[in-house]
């Protein structure tokens, strides 16, 4: 409401308050070296220091520059983490130490330095991110060439290319920015005295960088970096506490779009004005329901966005309090708008654009656009897209409807009501064609009616007073339904379009969300493109920084040479390229990129050449509203795919982690007594009596045929974990297997087994050494982990469809936590600070070889009395 008092701006506050528990971030800029950056950071630090602050110095780079180094007094150092990459011991900071130490305010040198490989981060301005967000304040210095998007600048102006690069946002996230600036002749004068480099560095400098011309470019470059960091930070300020502007602290250029044929001379004008006063650009365009729609704004506002504007589309009943409310809210001092032609009743009574804001914008400089003098039909935009002959054509049509209406229902119906035909008329008129052919309508049914129906007959005179007044109502009344019946319609129509663009959005959302893959998502994403345009359509997505078609539509489209180059070109700038635009505009193709927060993730290219009719704005916005979805859907799938990715190779290091703890642990124990068995043999073999050597030869034995067994398993595991392992099925009589494999663990264990199989077992066909393995390994486990006195019990029997095998122990049992976990590799079960020899993988071979014999395993728990453990083996009879 007009009366309400300013509120603060919701999104800075929430902006606000993200900041809260993360560290402050103070960056000192400068244009170029030498300029004096570490010198100001070091000299600020001592001084913090002084008041009792803990500040730590976590890099330092003097470049042999003594007044530095001076600077640098009593300042704790944090001493450099060393790194061995090719044969060198390279130097970084160490990030994991300033965590543990933890410093009011660390002290960071070079903020687009690249770290040296093996570092936890590439760039040290995410070493700050990360100390920012553990909540320790940083102070960094950097050059401003080193900014991401003035990459392409520098380098027309200096001719190199910068290669080590901080993301604007890291500047524009930062807390607080301090421009360390002198004159470019004072700056040469310092290289030259060798303050900044050696004496032969320094020549090769004063021919190269240091040029007089580029130091003066790139000042003025930070100068207006600086002052666009201020200029948002007082409109911050303004929004957080609820101040209405605008505040005369500095320009910024606001550039109104309408639906009129001055949109885009507003737009260049505008940008002209914004960079006279080298100030920022923002484009507005406010919608609302009763819209003329003679004039399409998207071309307007696409060349906004182009010019580099800041662009937002509103909603809003009245245009002059849209209009003046962001103003306020964004600093605006300058409006431009265009005079465009209002009607003339507006024009009469003062309630055209123009004059309401002469009225209500004293705070603001406006700028008024004049009309042109032709108008470019391409830009008209009709009514549900017929021609404007329609609608006056369609006048008389009705009208003359209307009157046969009339005349068939003569005599039935008294002459007044006769009248409410002809408003039926009207109303239709107002409903499909708009106000002015209405009005017409209005006009020429009330001369029939009064010509044909109202007495005298046949003339345009009235008999008396009550036909006048009639007459006078009947003709007020076609008027006012003429005009409220046509803002109706387009009322309807405005919000008709409205709810198909968001039925859109929302098939598309669904859509994009439902694809499982990228491969899936590019798919969809190409089909919609191609049913948006209504013209063929391709994805492409960066390989090695090359653009490569990863979907079309149709399959078989594919954009030629030269429409590549500006697929290059839109993947590397992130803007459109190609047709109709500013960049390779001679080429058949149209490239959209789809942009997130980290750049570019791909491109969504449109055949434009060879279509009869241009793309409406509302499929464009809807197209741009799909890549901003896909853009963020296709990040997702990035990230989910890494994440896998970094999975397996977790799982695949801990594999690797236990086999190499397994051999060097578990296989020790059989080489140890191997080795010690031999060597005793070697050395006193003959003082031995012959008891004493077969025994040891025993043992070097029982040891070898245990390791054999050991490494076994690690090549079973391997050939499970590759997929390698193919059963040779053919009919085996479990009852003899089980028989077999209990005499052999009984012989080598001497413990007792006793076997319990059913009669009249069927012969499934599987692997015999397979099931060999499993029933060794289940023995081998069972004797294991349960009292030498006690048995250990197979069975075997028919359990419907399958054939069971169960193996019982009467062991200590296991408990819940680790019976979840006994099928896993290299998992062994402790009991207390012991676990029994052995690889950790029998169960697991198991479970594997069971699997490939499309078998099932399971354990069990305490079985009886709270000990004891059952491990079930269920195989297809």
């Amino acid at each position: 409401m007009a009366d309400e008092p300013p509120r603060p701006d919701p999104d800075t506050l929430l902006a606000l308050a993200a900041k809260e528990g993360r560290g402050r971030l103070k960056v000192f800029l400068g244009a170029a070296p030498g300029v004096g950056k570490t010198f100001e950071m070091l000299s600020e630090g001592r001084s913090l220091k002084a008041t009792g602050a803990e500040v730590l110095v976590g890099l330092l780079e003097t470049h042999g520059r003594a007044e530095t180094a001076a600077q640098l007094g009593a300042l704790p150092v944090l001493p450099r983490r060393r790194i061995a990459y090719r044969g060198q011991a390279l130097e970084e900071f160490d990030l994991d130490a300033a965590l543990v130490l933890r410093p009011q305010v660390l002290l960071l040198d070079e903020l687009a330095h690249s770290n040296a490989p093996g570092s936890r981060h590439p760039k040290r301005w995410q070493d700050v991110e990360e100390l920012r967000a553990a909540g320790i304040e940083v102070w960094t210095t950097m050059n401003v060439q080193h900014l991401e998007s003035l990459s392409e600048d520098v380098a027309r102006i200096i001719g190199i290319r910068v290669q080590e690069t901080v993301p604007d946002h890291v500047l524009a996230d930062a807390d607080a920015v301090e421009l360390i600036d002198i004159p470019p002749a004072e700056l040469l004068e310092r290289l030259r005295q060798g303050k900044i480099y050696r004496p032969e560095q320094a020549a090769r400098a004063l021919k190269g960088f240091f040029r007089e011309g580029n130091l003066a470019a790139l000042r003025q470059i930070a100068l207006r970096r600086t002052a666009d960091r201020v200029d948002a930070d007082v409109t911050g300020y303004m929004r957080a506490n609820a101040i209405a502007g605008p505040w005369p602290a500095g320009d910024r250029v606001l550039a109104l779009i309408g639906r009129d044929a001055t949109a885009e001379d507003v737009v260049r004008q505008a940008r002209r004005i914004a960079d006279v006063l080298r100030a920022p650009l923002l484009a507005l365009h406010v919608e609302t329901a009763s819209a003329t729609d003679r004039f399409d704004p998207a071309p307007a506002l696409l060349l906004a966005e182009r010019l580099g504007a800041e662009v937002e589309t509103t909603v809003a009943r009245d245009v002059p309090p849209a209009v003046l409310a962001h103003a306020r809210a964004h600093n605006v001092t300058h409006i431009v708008i265009g005079r465009g032609r209002p009607a003339g009743w507006r024009r009469l009574t003062g309630r055209t654009l123009t004059a309401t804001l002469i009225r209500q914008a004293a705070d603001f400089t406006l700028h008024l656009i004049p009309a042109p003098t032709s108008v470019p039909g391409r830009v008209r935009a009709e009514a549900r897209g017929l021609p404007g002959w329609v609608g006056w054509a369609a006048v008389p049509v009705l009208v003359c409807l209307a009157t046969g209406a009339s005349l068939v229902a003569d005599g039935a119906v008294p002459e007044g009501g006769l009248g409410m035909i002809y408003l039926a008329a009207v109303v239709a008129l107002a409903a499909m064609f708009g106000p002015m052919p209405a009005a017409a309508g209005a006009l020429l049914a009330f001369l029939v009616w009064d010509f044909l129906f109202l007495l005298p007959r046949f003339t345009f005179a009235l008999s008396g007073i009550q036909e006048v007044m009639g007459a006078a109502i009947f003709f007020c009344v076609a008027l006012l339904l003429a005009g409220t019946t046509g803002g109706l319609g387009r009322s309807v129509a405005t919000a008709r379009a409205r709810v198909f663009g968001l039925r859109r959005l929302i098939e598309l959302s669904r859509k994009v969300s439902a694809a499982g893959s990228a491969g899936d998502l590019v798919v969809v994403v190409a089909q919609e493109a191609a049913g948006l345009s209504g013209r063929p359509a391709c994805v492409l997505l960066p390989l090695d920084g090359e653009p490569v078609v990863r979907a079309a539509r149709p399959v078989d489209i594919e954009p030629d040479t030269a429409s590549m180059a500006a697929a290059r070109w839109a993947q590397a700038k992130g803007t459109r390229a190609g047709f109709a635009t500013d960049a390779l505009p001679s080429a058949d193709w149209q490239f959209r990129p789809m942009r997130t927060a980290q750049g570019t993730v791909g491109l969504v290219g449109l055949r434009m050449s060879g279509m009869a009719t241009p793309m409406d704005a509302e499929h464009d916005r809807a197209l741009d509203a799909l890549l901003d979805q896909a853009a963020i859907a296709l990040e997702r799938a990035q990230l989910m795919a890494d994440q896998a990715r970094n999975a397996a190779r977790a799982e695949t290091e801990a594999l690797r982690s236990a086999l190499l703890a397994s051999i060097g642990h578990d296989l020790r124990t059989p080489l140890t007594s191997i080795r010690g068995a031999l060597e005793t043999l070697r050395l006193s073999g003959e003082a031995l009596p012959l008891a004493a050597r077969d025994d040891l030869l025993a043992t070097a034995e029982e040891e070898t045929i245990r390791l054999t067994r050991y490494l076994g398993n690690i090549v079973d595991i391997v050939r499970l974990e590759h997929g390698q392992l193919q059963p040779k099925r053919e009919p085996v009589d479990l009852g003899d297997a089980v028989r077999t494999a209990a005499e052999r663990m009984m012989r080598s264990s001497g413990r007792r087994i006793r076997c319990d199989i059913a009669e009249r077992l069927p012969a499934p066909r599987l692997d015999a050494a397979l099931i060999d393995q499993v029933l060794a390994n289940l023995l081998d486990n069972a004797i294991k982990f349960s009292p030498a006195e006690t048995e250990v019990v197979v069975a075997v029997r028919r359990d419907g469809p399958q054939v069971a095998i169960t193996v019982e122990d009467q062991g200590s049992g296991i408990a819940p936590d680790m019976l979840i976990h006994i099928f896993d590799p290299f998992f062994r079960v402790r009991r207390g600070d012991q676990a029994p020899a052995g690889t950790g993988l029998g169960l697991a071979i198991c479970r594997g070889l069971v699997h490939a014999m499309d078998g099932r395993i399971a354990a069990d728990s305490p079985i009886r009395d709270g000990k004891g453990t059952r491990m079930t083996v269920l195989l297809p009879a």
